[in-house]
């Protein structure tokens, strides 16, 4: 039997691509992740959600997905197929926080803290001021701000409302309850 461990993901596009609306491009996104050898075993509902950050372009439609994923895939590996996804759908990396097509970010593989603790506080304590400006050089796992963002947070709680954010100890059902009731009002279903 293959060992698998769990991959959450974020999906978000706020321009049209090829004729979709960013909804469809969502949709159709999901479609091709057989092509990468990669299924999703649980997709979330879609949500409206404002652009962020705020007067940055259109708002955003926003998912997530839960990926069962073979035990031994690294999550530089995964990475990398995501990239061959947002790459099928028109996604350039021309600036952080910038408009996009497909956007799908690896929010956490299994309980792996990348590259370590440290580093991880280091980049979810980052100022706010520091944080549109900053990039890290490596992937940084879980995501370190998925617990300060709603738009994250509700679409994932859909698939995965009792993972527990390995540093944090919280689960996204906690997350979600640690946040501002207007940040929560902001997350509309379509």
């Amino acid at each position: 039997m293959i060992q698998t461990k769990v991959a959450l993901l974020a999906f978000g596009a706020n321009l049209p691509f090829d004729g979709m609306t960013p909804d469809q491009t969502l949709r159709a996104a999901v479609t091709r992740f057989p092509k990468v050898n990669l299924g999703v075993s649980h997709l979330s509902r879609l949500f409206a959600t404002p652009c962020f950050p705020a007067g940055a372009g259109p708002d955003y439609v926003n998912g997530a997905a839960l990926l069962q994923v073979e035990g031994d895939m690294s999550a530089d590996a995964l990475l990398a197929r995501l990239h061959q996804i947002e790459a099928m759908f028109g996604r350039k990396r021309n600036s952080r926080w910038g408009m996009r097509t497909l956007d799908i970010d690896l929010l956490a593989l299994g309980d792996l803290i990348l590259p370590d603790v440290d580093t991880h506080s280091h980049w979810r304590n980052l100022d706010p001021s520091l944080q549109r400006r900053a990039a890290p050089d490596q992937l940084i796992l879980p995501h370190p701000r998925m617990q300060d963002r709603a738009f994250v947070l509700v679409p994932l709680a859909d698939v995965a409302p009792d993972w527990c954010h390995p540093v944090l100890n919280l689960t996204v059902s906690q997350m979600i309850g640690r946040l501002p009731a207007a940040d929560l009002a902001e997350v509309r279903p379509l």
